[in-house]
């Protein structure tokens, strides 16, 4: 039998409900109302970290929250983003990847536990690195003609901070510019892939500049090239890969991205969307980051979901053609 709620009842419940709007709504618009933490996937010192400790003190001082920062390397920067992914939707856990955990690691990593493409939102992209290609120095390689000329009559390895990393994806599309070949090494991470460089280990790598620069004023390594388009300011006397194979086109940079799990209120996401556009815009914090070789963006979410889809269809080739796996 059914029983029609009474117009008295009706009235009611319309009336408990609004009263209800208000406290719902003031319960988003309190975010945040306790710390929050921000995950990198990679060790401390990196592009990823540089740029997300700068972000978070300066998002804390917005939010006038603590924004708690969290190393959490492996699996290509994937176990960082695997735990938002897998986290509450809520805005207090929060990652910094670079654009790798969603263009390529999908491919590569075979026993991901979450879909980086569908389980987390890309909220804003906060800066763009790039690699130098370096050589210990014994090797006697000096420039990018050098180095083609040696790998074509001499068997020569690279080291990488892993499979589908920055790294590796630079090297690659070098390789596959000059037309030769050299054999990867893959290593847990940049650091032991920078000391496999400079103990003779490996031949060369790209690396991120900031960490290897160092090692170069010192002697220990060679700088033949940087992976993008524009010199670096730390280094404007090493060429860019596009001048020294004289292909001006090639720009082999990659992106870090603020990102959050999918579900997360719309209010806190466009919250966060306008604090990165603000942030990574003042002139104190671009000139942080060039110090370190990095390029200041926050753009918009929309800009950011287009990049990821851009630079999916530009790297899924190439792991595809040299078939990338790792566990």
């Amino acid at each position: 039998m059914n029983i029609r709620p009474s117009p008295r009842t009706l009235a009611a419940t319309a009336l408990a409900a609004l009263f209800l709007l208000p406290v719902a709504a003031a319960a988003q618009a309190a975010w945040p109302a306790k710390p929050i933490r921000m995950l990198v996937g990679s060790p401390p010192g990196g592009p990823s970290d540089i740029v997300t400790r700068l972000f978070a003190e300066h998002l804390s001082q917005r939010l006038k929250q603590p924004v708690l920062v969290e190393n959490r390397p492996g699996v290509g920067n994937s176990l960082a983003a695997g735990v938002v992914a897998k986290g509450e939707a809520d805005g207090y856990t929060l990652v910094v990847s670079p654009d790798t955990v969603v263009t390529v690691n999908p491919l590569v990593y075979t026993k991901l536990n979450f879909d980086a493409r569908s389980e987390l939102v890309n909220v804003s992209i906060l800066a763009q690195f790039t690699q130098m290609l370096v050589c210990n120095a014994g090797k006697n390689l000096h420039t990018v003609p050098d180095l083609v000329a040696r790998a074509k009559t001499t068997r020569m390895n690279y080291a990488s901070g892993g499979p589908g990393v920055p790294g590796h994806l630079a090297a690659e599309m070098f390789l596959q510019s000059a037309g030769v070949k050299m054999e990867h090494i893959p290593y847990r991470g940049p650091a032991p892939a920078t000391l496999a460089v400079l103990s003779g280990e490996a031949d060369c790598g790209f690396l991120a500049t900031p960490t290897v620069l160092p090692h170069v004023k010192a002697g220990k390594l060679s700088a033949l090239a940087v992976s993008s388009r524009e010199p670096s300011p730390l280094a404007p006397e090493v060429p860019t890969l596009a001048k020294a194979l004289n292909q001006p086109a090639l720009d082999v940079s990659f992106k870090l991205v603020l990102q959050a799990a999918k579900g997360t209120p719309a209010p806190v996401l466009a919250e966060l969307e306008r604090a990165a556009g603000d942030i990574m815009k003042r002139p104190e914090v671009r000139a942080k980051l060039q110090a370190s070789d990095l390029v200041s963006i926050g753009g918009s979410s929309q800009e950011a979901e287009a990049v990821m889809k851009a630079e999916t269809a530009r790297w899924e080739p190439v792991v595809r053609r040299l078939d990338i796996k790792s566990e």
